[in-house]
């Protein structure tokens, strides 16, 4: 290695030291899904962030979703996927299959992954420990439309995640919950994410995409908006898409307290800890 090369490094440690002081001790919230959960490469290095991090004196919560491993499954067993704007329709066989994947086979690939790399991860559901209270939702815009036992969350009791915080894990979250009829709910993932960043007071929130964050009218990457100016690019029609209920998920956690959100690229390769202890970041940070 050549001294320039040293010395790049040393600089990108040096750059690092005032955010890794800022974070140390608080509690930030990842919400880990898309093609980052699919590609070997990215799995083990989101693991390897999510493991320095936690060795650096943060304390990660993940909260994963699974909809490719979901649909997979499905066409194995001859259920086909069906899907209700932009919601999966989730009737008690579905609900069945999600529950495997998400709560067992998805949920404990993260968890060993975790491990491996040396920290004290930790899988459950929102159904553990009465995490997440659900109630079924409906869609359309006077929710007359059913999609089958997929929930919204109703409150989150975060004890448990504290107290898993404090004993040195990291939680890993499969976004199902139960309801008080005792039904499992089949819950967005962006939605559970942004609602246990609430309930510990995280400091962040952070939401891996497959997109560079959010862009504006000439497709360019907006690298910081507050509230504000994230609604009007909502009502202008700029934010549109599968963004949109990200934004909106991110706007929820701000008002509701969390410090920052923070909409990055999962496709790139550490982009969470680029996103955390650099300058330049790796996507949008949405502000109160």
């Amino acid at each position: 290695m050549t001294p320039s090369e040293n010395a790049s490094k040393v600089h990108v440690i040096a750059e690092a030291l005032p955010y890794i002081r800022r974070y140390h001790g608080k509690t930030i919230v990842i919400k880990y899904g898309g093609n980052a959960m699919i590609d070997e490469d990215l799995q083990k290095a989101f693991a390897a962030d999510v493991t320095l991090l936690k060795l650096v004196g943060i304390n990660p919560v993940v909260v994963h979703g699974g909809g490719p491993q979901i649909n997979r499954t499905l066409e194995r067993v001859g259920l086909k996927s069906r899907f209700v704007e932009g919601m999966r329709y989730t009737d008690s066989d579905t609900m069945d299959i999600v529950e495997m994947v998400l709560g067992g086979l998805v949920n404990q690939q993260i968890v060993q992954l975790i491990n491996s790399h040396g920290a004290r991860a930790v899988g459950m559901t929102g159904k553990d420990g009465g995490l997440i209270r659900a109630r079924q939702m409906k869609a359309g815009a006077a929710g007359e439309v059913d999609i089958g036992l997929v929930g919204k969350v109703e409150s989150v009791d975060a004890d448990l995640l504290v107290t898993l915080d404090g004993a040195d894990f990291i939680p890993v979250i499969a976004p199902i919950g139960a309801d008080d009829k005792g039904r499992t709910l089949n819950i967005n993932a962006d939605l559970v994410a942004s609602r246990i960043a609430v309930a510990l007071a995280a400091d962040s929130l952070f939401l891996l995409t497959n997109t560079a964050g959010v862009l504006d009218k000439k497709n360019k990457l907006v690298t910081e908006l507050n509230a504000a100016a994230a609604r009007k690019m909502l009502r202008d029609g700029v934010i549109a898409g599968g963004m949109k209920p990200k934004v909106d998920c991110a706007l929820e956690a701000v008002k509701g307290g969390v410090r920052s959100c923070r909409i990055i690229n999962g496709t790139a390769r550490h982009s969470l800890l680029l996103e955390c202890f650099t300058d330049v970041g790796a996507g949008t940070r949405i502000l109160p």
